[in-house]
């Protein structure tokens, strides 16, 4: 059975914004406490969350493990329903925008076409 996946920076007690110096300082202060003769299963531990981030390829690759995933979005109330119903009125008020069927300024507009 796999041993579930252990936070690095939770291990060393760090901070994911820890700089390299840090991490260092933190892993020889672990290990000072906890020397592989006294827990050698603590120093593993530590031993290996410091693998994971000494390396600044591998301290990224642990970094994209660790994102949370994205908030679930509040639920917004929805509009209300459109009314989608066409009354004649509409449709005839529509028309007489789009025609001349409302014209009455024929005469200003008239010209004789000569030919």
């Amino acid at each position: 059975m796999s041993e579930p996946y252990l936070d690095p920076y939770a291990v060393l007690g760090l901070t994911r914004s820890a700089a390299a110096g840090e991490i260092k300082r933190a892993y020889f202060a672990l290990v000072k406490a906890n020397p592989p003769e006294r827990n050698p299963e603590q120093f593993k531990r530590i031993r290996a969350a410091y693998e994971r981030l000494r390396d600044p390829a591998q301290r990224c690759e642990v970094d994209m493990l660790l994102i949370q995933p994205w908030p679930e979005p509040v639920r917004r109330k929805c509009p209300p329903p459109l009314a989608l119903g066409v009354s004649p009125a509409d449709v005839l008020a529509i028309l007489r925008a789009l025609t001349d069927l409302d014209r009455t300024d024929w005469r200003e507009h008239y010209e004789k076409v000569q030919l």
